[in-house]
């Protein structure tokens, strides 16, 4: 169902503003053309039931193929939640506005309809099935077209009775024009007025007259220009045409009515169609909106592996890739069996922003929204997601940062489960940090214990070497430049670093001598473990270093074995193609009688040996097995790909390990490892649209109707290789007449080949134009 995209979703309303998951809604909705669809990306929430999420997951994947594959045409289209209500109540009739809106949704859902009818429905399954159980309004469709124009207006021919009306009106405004015109060539007042054009005023025909001038004429005057120096004045001479305006007018307003009328009757009808097709166009317009998205992330669908796997590859926190920042990418990973993770290192290294990248990437998957990482990442599923952070709730309310934390996960930890990712920054700190260290690895205990999954940031030596000592938990450090001491915003898997707060104090501005005082304070043993945990993250960064330019060196690698294999494949079809028409070469000297068959048979056996040792290359691990002596029955088809060609085996040789293969007249003794089973075939005989007579009297038909144009075309390319080593000398296709499109590709192929003697529309008998019969050398 599309609605659960707003799903009752188990998150507190504190992490939902921490990771600011309602700013990239905010983003989403810019991408949406309407305004109904861009209030439904800021309503999206995520998940609660997987099989719903893997739908929806797999409906983005196909729309962003789409939408890089096709023309796929959505346009603007307006709400409807105030027009759909009034069909409601028996008694309404749809104003020019609420009608016009029902025609420009109608409209912008046909225009999507038919460019969504172009994708195709074997790769795109999921998107075209959105629009298969939806009832299309055809009658109100047709209605609209021909009463309401494009510009929102009911059109003179939705009914006999307004055509009237209103050719009634335009000869009456031809009327006051001759009027207006006879009297300013009989009466010498054209210099009174402001304007010698008619204009209306109040319902009614009158002329732009200057105030000064107004007692010359007689008349009414219905108006004064802002300015006051003109007055809208009815001479005397149109009052009763303007009378029979009035008339007219009304006349108009009641035709229009019975027109609004009528179509509000017929929408009324189709009402569960029309609220079917918006609620889809809806639904469209928000996927579409997140398919763009995924362009401007460079962000994919998460894949679920499996419930303990958590990949991030490359994670860059999506609101900074959607303001235009530059972001440095940071791997998220644990190993299966791992559920926490815990984050140490220096201040301002990142392990904030990396917490709310790994939180904000979960709730997004969890919406089946794209995510900003690379090909191979995925999370599990999780249906409550809590982050305990300090906030400026907790300020505000006067609680300490160490009463905050507390306060907060007491609220929800007896909601936490298998099924809850629970991110905790500087957990413990605001109080004694022995005791709040101690506090910190009790919690990570409980939360282990319910089998939840963890993600933490922390200062505290006793949670790093707890992280360090527990199977269950993954230690990384974020990692700084050893020569310039500068953030590198990435993470080092299995180590922890040390915290910094001496030289960002100094770096911030703290006066030298106050420095050199803690310098003092610090304990021999805590100045050894600080140029231990400096030593670690040297050789941390020495090794990310080196893990880099060994991924750029396989990446430049694998591009490399690529082009060779490309390289390699083209050769080797060309010269495929150069032994294949060398083959053909001795096929037609044979048939023409320039060499004997022994020899022709002796060459063959040459291009076949060249084409077995072409062939002996690197094959693609699709490609099915050869097979066995014992896998082959005499009498069936087979196909041999040294020569491209299906045959009949004749014969099994049990001592030599061979097999006869014939292909039409010419038969070949090969190894059971040459063949395969034919192409498009089960094993059993294969058709392919041959059909022959038993006597030979008649010739052999190929039938390829119902095929598309491509597939059609290299069926018969082959048909008549076989056919021609074979020596036939006249076949028949088999095109049907349809729209004529395949016929016509058949006998333009025929035009264009140089080994078609001629070719003529129907058979000789049936002289039918859904066959070409055509006539070999």
């Amino acid at each position: 169902m599309w609605g659960g995209l707003i799903k009752s979703f188990l998150m507190e309303s504190r992490t939902n503003t921490l990771l600011e998951f309602p700013r990239v809604l905010q983003y989403l909705s810019q991408e949406a053309v309407s305004s109904p669809g861009r209030d439904f990306c800021t309503r999206i929430r995520p998940f609660t039931d997987p099989h719903e999420l893997e739908k929806e997951q797999a409906l983005l994947h196909e729309a962003i193929s789409a939408l890089q594959e096709y023309a796929v045409v959505l346009g603007s289209f307006p709400e409807l939640d105030r027009v759909l209500p009034l069909l409601k109540d028996q008694d309404a009739v749809l104003d020019l506005e609420g009608l016009w809106g029902l025609q420009s949704f109608l409209e912008a859902a046909n225009a999507l309809q038919s460019s969504m009818q172009e994708i195709d429905p074997q790769g795109f399954p999921s998107l075209r099935a959105t629009w298969e159980n939806i009832s299309w309004p055809g009658t109100l469709w047709s209605a609209m077209h021909r009463c309401i124009s494009q510009s929102g207006e009911i059109k003179d021919d939705s009914s006999p009775e307004l055509q009237d009306v209103r050719g009634e009106i335009r000869n009456l405004r031809s009327q006051c024009s001759r009027k207006v015109n006879e009297s300013l060539s009989r009466e010498n007042y054209s210099h009174y007025l402001q304007d010698e054009y008619l204009t209306i005023s109040s319902d009614r025909y009158v002329l732009a007259l200057k105030s000064n001038f107004k007692g010359k004429v007689q008349g009414i005057i219905h108006d004064y220009s802002q300015t006051g120096e003109t007055c809208y004045f009815e001479p005397m001479f149109l009052v009763d045409l303007n009378n029979r305006f009035q008339e007219l007018l009304q006349l108009q307003a009641e035709e229009e009515r019975k027109v609004r009328a009528y179509l509000t009757d017929l929408a009324r009808r189709s009402l569960d169609a029309l609220q079917q097709v918006y609620s889809w166009l809806i639904r469209m317009d928000v996927l579409w909106a997140r398919a763009r998205m995924a362009g401007r992330l460079q962000g994919r669908v998460l894949s679920r592996e499996g419930e303990d796997s958590l990949e991030l590859k490359n994670l860059r926190h999506p609101l900074l890739v959607l303001g235009g920042h530059h972001v440095v990418p940071v791997d998220v990973s644990l190993r299966p069996g791992q559920k926490a993770l815990v984050i140490s290192g220096g201040n301002a290294g990142g392990k904030t922003v990396c917490l709310k990248s790994l939180g904000l990437a979960a709730i997004m998957a969890q919406s089946a929204l794209p995510v900003p990482v690379d090909e191979g990442s995925s999370v599990p599923f999780w249906d409550k997601i809590f982050v305990s952070m300090v906030s400026q709730q907790g300020v505000e309310e006067s609680l300490s940062t160490f009463t905050d934390q507390i306060e907060h996960f007491s609220r929800f930890w007896p909601e936490v489960d298998s099924r809850t990712l629970v991110i905790l920054d500087e957990f413990g700190v605001g109080t004694d940090p022995a005791q709040g260290a101690a506090l910190a690895q009790a919690v990570l205990d409980a939360l282990l214990d319910k089998g939840a999954w963890t993600a933490t940031a922390t200062h505290f030596p006793a949670l790093k070497a707890y992280a360090l000592s527990r199977e269950e938990v993954r230690a990384c450090s974020v990692l700084f430049d050893p020569e310039t001491k500068r953030p590198l915003y990435r993470l080092a898997y299995d180590q922890v670093g040390a915290s910094r707060a001496l030289k960002v104090a100094r770096e911030q501005g703290l006066p030298g001598e106050i420095i050199d005082r803690a310098q003092e304070y610090l304990l021999l043993e805590g100045e050894e473990q600080n140029r231990l945990f400096e030593r670690l993250n040297q050789l941390a960064a020495q090794r990310e270093q080196e893990l880099a330019g060994l991924k750029e060196e396989k990446t430049r690698l694998a591009r490399k074995l690529e082009k060779k294999r490309q390289d390699l494949a083209r050769d080797q079809e060309r010269l495929m193609q150069e032994l294949k028409g060398q083959g053909q070469e001795i096929v037609r000297k044979w048939q023409e009688q320039k060499v004997g068959r022994k020899k022709a048979l002796k060459e063959l056996s040459e291009v076949r040996r060249a084409a077995e040792e072409l062939g002996t290359g690197e094959k693609d691990a699709s490609e099915p097995a050869g097979l066995a002596l014992e896998d082959i029955t005499i009498h069936d088809a087979y196909f041999y790909p040294a020569w491209n060609r299906t045959g009949t085996v004749r014969e099994k040789d049990e001592r030599k390990k061979q097999v006869k293969i014939d292909f039409g007249g010419i038969s070949l003794w090969v190894n059971p490892g040459d063949l395969k089973l034919p192409r498009k075939s089960t094993g059993a005989k294969p058709s392919a649209g041959y059909s022959s007579s038993t006597g030979g009297a008649q010739s052999i038909r190929l039938d390829i109707r119902g095929k598309y144009r491509d597939e059609a075309l290299e069926e018969l390319e082959k048909y008549l290789d076989q056919a021609m080593l074979s020596g036939r000398k006249q076949v028949e296709v088999i095109h049907g007449k349809g729209t004529g499109a395949l016929k016509k590709a058949v006998r333009q192929y025929l035009q264009r080949s140089p080994v078609i003697k001629d070719f003529s529309p129907g058979a000789s008998e049936s002289a039918d134009d859904g066959v070409t019969t055509v006539e070999l050398p």
